[in-house]
């Protein structure tokens, strides 16, 4: 009898150990994801920025155009949680990270754990924030930037010093899964 409960006491740890292991590999994944579309985030705006004063470029920019590949930082924030991962673009705006960990679940009485690695997979989302504008106004005037939440960036040509920060004009987040 005692045996049985030390057993099924194991075999409990054993359960838990390889829970903690997973939620390590979803933590690597979703960190190393919103990493990759942060960076593309930053650079997107900064690319806007550029573009400001061409409203024409607006749309192509929010649409992710000119954003590039961002999977290295994915690689580096997997390998600060002990794990490595594959990167991929999903799209121009979402990042496709599959991690697994360094470290294997460990010695247990469950047959087959002790070698093997805990993998997770997460999926992270750009989401613009800005509708591009319908109008361009005639001359050298600016369009309003309607964003969400009923923020509109009445741009200025003459002063620019008061423009969206990039997480004013785009949302990243984690997809549903």
């Amino acid at each position: 009898m005692v045996a049985g409960l030390l057993f099924v006491a194991f075999a409990f740890f054993a359960v838990g150990q390889a829970a903690v292991k997973r939620n390590e590999a979803q933590t690597a994944a979703d960190a190393a994801a919103l990493a990759a579309a942060q960076e593309t985030r930053d650079e997107l705006a900064d690319l806007w920025v550029l573009a400001v004063l061409d409203p024409t470029k607006w749309q192509d920019i929010f649409d992710g155009d000119g954003g590039s590949n961002r999977c290295e930082r994915a690689v580096e924030l997997a390998a600060m949680n002990d794990a490595t991962a594959q990167c991929s673009p999903d799209g121009p705006l979402s990042y496709r990270v599959e991690v697994a960990t360094n470290k294997p679940i460990g010695e247990s009485v469950v047959p087959g754990t002790a070698g093997r690695l805990a993998h997770a997979e997460a999926v992270a989302v750009i989401e613009p924030l800005c509708d591009p504008p319908g109008q361009i106004p005639p001359g050298n005037g600016l369009p309003t930037l309607n964003c969400d939440d009923d923020v509109d960036w009445v741009l200025d040509p003459a002063d620019l010093t008061d423009l969206p920060a990039p997480e004013d004009l785009f949302d990243v987040h984690l997809a549903d899964g």
